[in-house]
């Protein structure tokens, strides 16, 4: 075993908001501080900057994962960026305090996120990268081979965290040989931290059965309107950290299971109340419940307002009655596929069906 072992370490719009005041550093959460330097391991070989001298400082606080690297609880998602857009979008966020910058190989976009991080001129050793194995690369000698590929797309050396995609339980196999691929990569250095993505409780009890590094995280489709409770407390079991993709519900706009009975959850009345209560935005309200409870989130956009928005999260507070409320309005409804299901021949059909209704 190595130093991320199985036995981890204890350290468990309603009203217009001024340019000014999204720039605000965010301050007051208990977790670890921002750093200047986050990440010194990265610090050795620096490329020449070519960052503006107006570059913001780093926004978000850290927390420390369970093999003791820092990570940002708050950071950019890039699933569905436009490819021709994201190189701009991830230089702004950068550029804007932004340090964590999430995307996988099957976003088709890892090439040009790091057309973004070079761009933007932030030191290495203050960003946070997390890429992902795709299933179909599953198989030890497949994800060692794509992880060559992304890491020479993203043009860096080392990945800060490097997570399986998802579970393919229809041949679990491969996902467990995938994993011990990843598992030698964290060994020889070339990741600084091994996670998984969209695995249940099931999976990662059969994961952990099987293999010696515990993951750091398990990033999961999680949102007001499905809380996954059963997810979080075997996340707190391991000491492994809960990250949220889709954490504004955007999938239920963005890929309707039903195009006549749209699922909005920025329109519902407990959230927009709350957003009129603290002058925020819905957005925000949404993401400070996921910060409140500790989880690390990502929202996505390419729109540049938003994306201050977003961040500028840390200077209010959810009190607990106002947390309790939102936590009530669950109701276990997935935007994106079931991980019980989810295989090759899935994904092609969820293609084939976006790809008919235009999406």
């Amino acid at each position: 075993m190595n130093d991320q072992t199985k036995t981890p370490n204890s350290d468990h719009s309603v009203s217009s908001i001024g340019r000014r005041d999204v720039l605000r550093v965010g301050a007051g959460i208990a977790v670890a501080p921002v750093l200047g330097t986050m990440f010194p391991e990265h610090a050795a070989a620096q490329p020449a900057s070519t960052a503006p001298t107006t570059r913001v400082t780093a926004k978000s606080p850290l927390t420390t994962l369970n093999n003791g690297v820092q990570m940002p609880v708050f950071g950019m998602g890039t699933f569905a960026l436009p490819a021709i857009q994201t190189a701009d979008v991830v230089n702004f966020a950068l550029t804007h305090g932004y340090r964590l910058i999430d995307t996988a190989a099957n976003y088709g976009n890892e090439k040009e996120v790091g057309e973004g991080i070079a761009r933007s001129g932030v030191p290495r050793s203050e960003l946070f990268i997390t890429t992902k194995l795709w299933i179909e690369d599953f198989g030890y000698d497949e994800a060692l081979r794509a992880f060559d590929l992304s890491a020479q797309k993203l043009g860096v050396e080392q990945v800060d965290l490097y997570l399986l995609h998802w579970p393919v339980p229809s041949d679990f196999e491969k996902t467990i040989a995938a994993y011990k691929a990843v598992e030698r990569l964290y060994a020889d250095k070339r990741i600084r931290a091994v996670g998984v993505s969209n695995f249940t409780p099931e999976h990662l009890t059969r994961l952990l059965d099987r293999t010696d590094v515990v993951p750091v995280l398990n990033q999961i489709e999680l949102h007001p309107y499905l809380t996954q409770q059963a997810a979080r407390a075997a996340h707190e079991q391991h000491n492994i950290k809960t990250e949220s993709w889709s954490p504004i519900g955007g999938g239920f706009r963005n890929n309707p299971k039903d195009p006549t009975n749209v699922v909005d959850l920025l329109q519902d009345p407990v959230l927009v109340n709350l957003a009129r209560k603290h002058r925020k935005t819905v957005a925000q309200v949404i993401l400070r419940w996921h910060n409140q409870h500790g989880f690390i989130v990502i929202p996505k956009s390419q729109h540049y307002e938003r994306l201050l928005k977003n961040i500028d999260i840390f200077t209010f507070e959810l009190a607990a009655e106002e947390m309790a409320a939102i936590d009530g309005l669950n109701r276990d409804l997935r935007c994106g596929p079931d991980p019980d299901t989810f295989d090759i021949p899935a994904f092609r059909e969820l293609i084939r069906r976006r790809q008919e209704s235009g999406l």
